[in-house]
């Protein structure tokens, strides 16, 4: 099996908006397929997770609209589950006007179920005469059931994943990372293209984002006001930014994704770009470098999961970036990458996730800093050792340690930050609710 070319199929995936409530807009379009009326009612139950990482963010191609509900709805409407993660692309004004209705008229709700741990989305519509169901389980596109009037037509055997995508997490979860660093050495050239196609496309939002006043935005602005140094840290922290900046404000531009994230994939491939094209390397090294971010990144995702109350652009997606980093100057250095993981993870280990929103520009920014002096500092042979704190002798065993404390020492972190969530939420129209 070829542990590279899973990832890359099944983690690595363009995607045009934050990509919980579009797999929630996909279950929807999966359900709506099944249907020929007009659709008069929605209901959407989601997990913690997706309703947190859905709560706040802006939808593209809807002038502003945020979350999950609206994301469900317009999917619904469009009726285009082939188009996956890249279905806002078919946003009209008047499909626009009518999922407002739809929401205005509480005829179309969504609530967090709380006794659901993994990723989870369930949709059901409504038409006069008809009914259809689509439930997404444990990844964004994996959907394990169909129904059309309550009479299943598609069940997956596997409620986790398929049995190819579980293979491949099962084997990845088991690597060693020295094994995955062999992997990206041997990429195979349909490989190499799909990883510089997402250079290429993240390039592209990164571009768009620069010229929004946002994060990107003022953090060029203090180097243009010599309230910083000019280097690589402000210029790639600007870059990155930037792009999460334009993703995060619903621009119409799609995101080559890393782990199933959006913004994990800007942080996981431009960071060991920019840093790459700073010291004017190769491609291929560029190249094979991203590659293994693409897979560290993976590989911790198997132990935190999809949706952890710890920032994945920290502590999944910032870890993948400095191992490339190390890797483009060091090769198979194993001293040097386990000085990287350990680095970064005690740097930015605690920093919580509160959902997909503008906000995480900034800790966009704070992973793309910390993942190049984690890397700079493994080049220099200094680090954190496992005599402090939680990390651990290995690389493995420091990322395993991380998961622990995300899994259960965080849990009531993330329930207390979902519960400030739905208690601020002012929306008249919000019909959200709690299942305990």
């Amino acid at each position: 099996m070829n542990i590279l070319s899973q990832v890359l199929k099944h983690d690595v995936f363009p995607a045009l908006g934050c990509t919980e409530p579009i797999a929630v807009a996909y279950a929807a379009g999966a359900a709506g397929e099944q249907l020929d009326g007009e659709i008069t009612e929605i209901h959407i139950s989601v997990d913690p997770g997706v309703y947190k990482n859905g709560f706040a963010v802006a939808i593209p191609n809807t002038g502003g609209e945020r979350g999950n509900l609206i994301a469900g709805v317009l999917g619904a409407l469009i009726r285009r589950p082939e188009l996956k993660m890249e279905v806002m692309s078919c946003v009209t004004a008047d499909i626009l006007s009518r999922a407002k209705t739809l929401i205005q008229t509480n005829r179309a709700d969504i609530r967090c179920d709380r006794s659901k741990r993994l990723l989870y989305i369930d949709v059901l519509l409504r038409t006069e005469n008809d009914s259809a169901r689509a439930v997404i389980e444990s990844s964004h596109t994996n959907i394990v059931k169909l129904e059309h009037n309550n009479r299943e037509i598609f069940r997956s055997d596997d409620a986790l994943y398929g049995a190819e995508d579980q293979a491949f997490r099962t084997t990845l979860r088991n690597a060693r990372i020295a094994a995955l660093v062999d992997m990206a050495g041997q990429i195979e050239p349909p490989d190499y293209d799909y990883v510089k196609r997402g250079i290429d496309m993240n390039l592209r939002i990164c571009k768009k984002g620069r010229s929004l006043r946002k994060v990107g935005h003022f953090i060029s602005e203090l180097v243009l006001k010599k309230q910083r140094e000019d280097s690589i840290f402000s210029s790639c922290e600007a870059m990155t930014s930037a792009a999460v900046d334009a993703r995060m404000a619903g621009l119409n531009l799609p995101v080559m994704s890393s782990g199933g994230s959006g913004n994990q994939g800007i942080v996981a491939i431009l960071v060991p770009y920019f840093v790459g094209r700073h010291y004017d390397l190769e491609e291929g090294i560029i190249v094979r470098s991203i590659a293994l971010s693409h897979l560290i990144n993976s590989y911790i995702k198997c132990f935190t999961g999809d949706l952890s109350p710890l920032c994945g652009c920290a502590i999944a997606a910032g870890v993948g970036a400095a191992v490339a980093i190390v890797y483009q100057r060091a090769g198979k250095d194993m001293p040097k990458i386990t000085l990287a993981v350990n680095n970064l993870i005690s740097d930015l280990g605690g920093m919580l996730c509160d959902g997909a929103k503008e906000g995480c520009a900034l800790k966009v920014a704070s992973s793309t800093n910390s993942a190049i002096r984690a890397a700079h500092m493994a080049l220099n042979n200094h680090g954190i050792s496992h005599v402090e704190g939680y990390v651990g002798l290995t690389p493995e065993d420091t990322i395993r340690n991380l998961s622990q404390i995300g899994d259960v020492g965080m849990s009531l972190a993330n329930d207390t930050m979902l519960d400030i969530m739905i208690e601020k939420s002012s929306d008249p129209t919000d019909s959200d609710y709690i299942i305990f």
